[in-house]
């Protein structure tokens, strides 16, 4: 049996995640990408462009909304009380799936490299909204449905960005 090809496509005009194995729509979500828009550069908040794979998959079988800081889980659980404790976190909640571009020169080294501008697809809280670009320059998803793409994808998926 010949298993298909899953690849993701993200769609910053439309903010939506797609799964996609062979040519057939596997899953297709609603994302918050960058509220600075698109760029690769170093420090601009942006959600950069481009080619990418997923260089490490992070949390695999940990509870819904386990909190992370620098892609460690803390051991707490985002709740509004937790959340009013720290107001000025910036939530990565669930799974982290780490990004590393593929193009040299434009996602890939020097001050244009996403994996050491640390840039995932992670979870984030549900009071936050899908559809309309609000994030530091990650893409942002539900829980639950991150959980569901992280199930289904490997390290090495290709992941386009556009």
């Amino acid at each position: 049996m010949v298993i298909a090809e899953r690849r993701i496509e993200v769609d910053l005009k439309a903010q939506r995640l797609t799964l996609i194995e062979g040519e057939k729509t596997r899953l297709e979500f609603p994302v918050s990408t960058a509220r600075n828009g698109a760029g690769e550069e170093m420090g601009s908040g942006c959600t950069p462009r481009g080619l990418h794979t997923i260089r490490i998959k992070i949390g695999e079988g940990l509870p819904l909304n386990s909190v992370y800081k620098g892609r460690r889980p803390t051991g707490e659980i985002y709740s509004e009380s937790l959340a009013k404790r720290h107001p000025d976190r910036d939530w990565i909640l669930t799974r982290i799936l780490w990004l590393s571009g593929k193009q040299h020169g434009f996602n890939r080294g020097g001050l244009q490299d996403t994996l050491r501008r640390y840039i995932y697809i992670h979870g984030c809280p549900e009071s936050e909204p899908m559809g309309e670009p609000r994030s530091h320059g990650c893409i942002r998803m539900r829980s639950t449905d991150l959980i569901e793409l992280f199930d289904r994808v490997e390290a090495g998926t290709e992941v386009n960005i556009f």
